[in-house]
């Protein structure tokens, strides 16, 4: 490593994988990554103080070598507030040029970014949307995904009477409202894309948030696209699947460029099919996203193990992609389509007879990790000696999280901060995510009298049920002799049960 880097980051939003993943990834390494304070941020649908954020950006970044910066964070507060916003075009405007003077006063600073393009859903849930979404949410899907294929000529006669009937129904103000937004956004990320042509962004990433092949965001894709070919930017920025996890990503990316080195990674897939797999809330093959995913992080996929630095296992679905809580239920293609039997058999021989360092990618699932890898992982005592490990939300939730984490590891090694962040994977993607969250949302809430989007604050008696339910969990699929996981905090981030805030540590019989 040349030297130790200042790194300012500024967050998406206020939740965990946002502010906490990158800056404890970064804890096992010589870097400073700066963040701003918890206060500066908002809270989901509260926008957070964008003036006191891009104060702290500027006043951080005059001595820092580096920046990775949401642009929806310093532009509207943060993801949520990005798609309820009523700002017009000037005051986003005058937000941007804010950048030139980070150039300006420390010519020397390199400069990543991201920017979503706004997502839209195709439920009628205004949990994360405006709040006429709860009663217009499906419709407004339903008239871009349709209107869209009637645009290619591909739209079904079934199609065409479902539009005209749901634009008969939707009301012109709130259709407005959002189309409107959303052409605001666009022209947002135009601006941005400037700032790469003047130099004054090294690399931007715009990553696409429960992306569909057809649809309101494919059309503003497709926009997104044509401005970055126009300005011959395809090699600056880049455009796939992801969100929450490019944090991670471009903190791996800013690492391997300060070392001058590309790190090699050779996949290996459980299943023949599974690069072929469209993951859900996802638009394309999942090896094309792989081999964005990679080369984000600043690395290349190798062409065998032999010349990688490290061996990427992932557990992809043979065949369609079901969600975590569907496990308890065989299905025949989880089965019969996909071997995760050799690819852990495959991995421990790599990992103890090569001695290459190991890492896994847990995509069999979306929104939660795989049982049974777990339950193998841990019989061949492979859990803590692994390079990494990530099995949450999205595909590339997981793979910007885990690429990451591997990536230090070849730097750094198995440090505590390294086996900590392996902790957490256990605890929240295998341990929450696949198994308690199911608990909760199959009556434990409910009995309690409230409900999945709204639950007794942060640190109410569901988070404490929440640290009991984990702590159980833990030691019946996790904890063993070698390394067992202690959790030293939990509370419900966003009031509700679909992501825990938790801090853990590892531990072996030498620390009780």
């Amino acid at each position: 490593m040349d030297k130790a880097l200042k790194i300012v980051f500024v967050p998406l939003d206020e939740r965990p994988c946002n502010y906490e993943f990158p800056y404890l990834l970064a804890q096992g390494t010589e870097h400073q990554l700066v963040r701003p304070p918890m206060e500066m941020m908002g809270f989901k649908k509260l926008p957070g103080h964008t003036e006191s954020l891009w104060s702290w950006t500027e006043e951080q970044s005059a001595d820092a070598d580096g920046a990775i910066l949401s642009i929806d964070t310093l532009l509207y507060g943060g993801i949520i507030p990005s798609r309820l916003h009523a700002l017009k075009p000037e005051e986003i405007a005058m937000r941007i040029q804010r950048l030139r003077g980070l150039k300006e006063h420390n010519p020397k600073l390199k400069v990543f970014a991201f920017q979503l393009i706004m997502r839209c859903p195709q439920y009628s849930i205004a949990d994360e949307e405006p709040d006429y979404y709860a009663d217009w949410g499906r419709e407004i899907f339903r008239q871009g995904f349709i209107s869209h294929r009637k645009e290619l000529a591909i739209a079904t006669s079934d199609e065409l009477k479902e539009l005209e009937h749901v634009e008969s129904q939707l009301p012109v103000e709130i259709m407005a409202d959002y189309m409107n937004r959303r052409a605001v956004n666009i022209e947002a990320i135009r601006m941005v894309l400037d700032m790469i042509s003047d130099g004054i962004i090294d690399f931007m990433i715009i990553p696409q948030d429960d992306s569909a092949p057809y649809g309101h965001t494919a059309k503003d894709q497709q926009k997104v696209r044509a401005l970055i070919s126009n300005l011959n930017l395809e090699l600056k920025t880049y455009m796939y699947p992801g969100a929450d996890e490019v944090g991670c990503t471009l903190l791996a990316r800013m690492v391997n460029e300060n070392s001058g080195k590309v790190p090699m990674v050779y996949p290996r897939l459980a299943a023949v099919q599974g690069g072929f797999v469209i993951p859900l809330f996802e638009d394309r093959f999942f090896y094309e996203s792989l081999k964005y995913q990679i080369i984000a992080a600043g690395g290349l996929i190798a062409s065998s193990a032999e010349e990688a630095d490290m061996i990427l296992l992932i557990n992809t679905p043979g065949e369609t992609m079901m969600e975590a809580v569907s496990q308890q239920h065989s299905l025949y293609s989880y089965d019969i389509y996909r071997n995760i039997i050799e690819l852990v058999e495959y991995g421990n021989y790599m990992l103890r007879h090569y001695r290459k360092p190991v890492a896994i990618a847990d995509v069999g699932y979306a929104n939660g990790g795989d049982l049974k890898l777990v339950k193998m992982l841990r019989q061949k005592e492979m859990l803590f000696e692994l390079a990494g490990y990530a099995g949450w939300n999205t595909s590339s939730n997981t793979l910007g999280t885990v690429i990451c984490q591997s990536m230090l590891y070849l730097y750094y090694g198995r440090t505590q901060a390294h086996l900590d962040f392996l902790s957490l994977r256990y605890a929240e993607d295998v341990c929450y995510c696949a198994v308690v969250r199911e608990t909760l949302n199959s009556g434990e809430v409910a009995s309690m009298g409230l409900n999945k989007f709204q639950l007794d604050g942060q640190r109410g008696q569901v988070s404490h049920l929440v640290w009991r339910r984990l702590e159980e969990t833990l030691d019946c699929i996790i904890n063993t002799k070698q390394g067992r996981v202690e959790i030293t905090d939990c509370y419900m981030p966003w009031n509700r049960t679909f992501e825990v805030g938790l801090s853990t540590r590892f531990l072996t019989d030498k620390d009780k």
